[in-house]
């Protein structure tokens, strides 16, 4: 089921990063933050908080990121489920 889902939603992700990466640049190419959350964490993260009603920084500490970024990946995927 999860592999059916990535599968449906993975190409929507990367059409909505090539669009973030074909913007122009403020700032030289490598610098700022290095991305650990895949995309498959981010929809998994995304499904428990839609699901569960998980709180962000219980997800942070599953995931072991900041409970911004889990915010920020759930700001972006429920769009794409939708």
């Amino acid at each position: 089921m999860i592999a059916e889902l990535v599968a449906e939603v993975g190409p929507l992700w990367h059409e909505h990063q090539a669009r973030l990466t074909a913007r122009p640049r403020r700032r030289a190419v490598g610098t700022g933050a290095k991305h650990r959350f895949v995309f498959v964490d981010r929809l998994l993260a995304t499904l428990v908080s839609l699901r569960h009603g998980t709180t962000h920084d219980v997800l942070a500490c599953w995931f072991g990121v900041d409970c911004s970024t889990i915010t920020r990946a759930i700001g972006e995927g429920r769009p794409l489920l939708a």
